[in-house]
């Protein structure tokens, strides 16, 4: 116990034995600077400094700017690029989704490929809708008449059980004879009418063209898309009178009616409505006659 207090005795005594530092000119040795100290003032200097040193770098590196600096901790403008980056290729890739979609059904217009499953969904064909017994009901002559006048006013109506005060109104894109009539079950989803050659194909409501193309089947085919989702397709046409992303009216010059293939008077249209990627009957609507 004696050897340990002793060497204490020493450690104190050298820690806290005063000393002096000084500094001397070299050439006249003159004294230019003193102070003084011990071994227990510079330990605690040195420390405090150290805490000092520290707490400023962390500082530094977490709450300001100078820390993009530092190897390994990126840019705050970095970040915010990238996360924009993030959000605009999301926007992508949901606009590239609905695109596929929407060339996927335009391909179903132009192929006549069709999903007969969905089409027993479509309440739009003729052969699915179901008549109502008008024995069952007691009707008066007052609603007889409301009856009538309210299948007028639906007869051109798209939709069958359409919103009130929303009405979409068809007209005919060339008057002729119709020598085949659309029919779902044998896949023939169009309605071809026999015209004169440059007989000019009008436009049956006012829309944007979309598609405005020679094809090897059917000539040259005109689609255009109306609203509430509706495409009209104008196909077997000898000549397009508009292009691609023109907007038209109802009635408007679209093509010309000939047969590419043959010299022959007459020439057909195959004509095709389209409503969210389903094929409708276009004779519930418009009157080709």
């Amino acid at each position: 116990m004696t050897k340990k207090r002793k060497k204490r005795q020493i450690l104190l005594k050298k820690l806290f034995n005063k000393r002096r530092l000084v500094i001397l000119n070299e050439d006249t040795f003159e004294e230019t600077f003193s102070l003084k100290l011990n071994l227990m003032n510079v330990f605690v200097v040195v420390t405090l400094s150290a805490i000092f040193l520290i707490g400023i770098t962390t500082y530094i590196i977490a709450f300001t700017p100078l820390r993009e600096y530092i190897p390994g901790y990126a840019s705050t403008q970095l970040k915010k690029d990238a996360m924009n980056l993030a959000i605009k290729s999301d926007s992508l890739q949901k606009s590239v989704e609905i695109n596929n979609l929407y060339i996927s059904s335009i391909k179903k217009v132009l192929t006549g490929d069709l999903e007969y499953a969905k089409l027993n969904k479509d309440s739009l064909i003729a052969s699915e809708k179901q008549t109502i017994d008008e024995s069952v009901l007691a009707t008066k002559e007052v609603e007889k008449e409301l009856r009538n006048k309210v299948i007028q006013e639906d007869k051109y109506n798209v939709f069958e059980n359409a919103k009130p005060k929303v009405n979409f109104v068809l007209f005919s894109p060339a008057e002729g004879t119709i020598i085949e009539n659309y029919n779902a079950k044998n896949n023939f989803l169009a309605v071809k009418i026999a015209l004169a050659n440059n007989t000019p194909i009008k436009a049956v409501a006012s829309g944007t063209i979309i598609f405005s193309e020679w094809t090897p089947s059917y000539g040259y085919v005109v689609i255009i898309e109306h609203q509430e989702g509706i495409l009209s397709v104008y196909k077997n046409a000898a000549a397009a009178t508009k292009k691609q992303g023109d907007t038209v009216k109802s009635g408007e010059v679209i093509a010309l009616a000939g047969n590419l293939a043959t010299t022959d008077e007459n020439s057909t249209l195959r004509f095709e409505l389209w409503k969210d990627g389903f094929p409708i009957n276009p004779t519930q609507f418009i009157n080709f006659q």
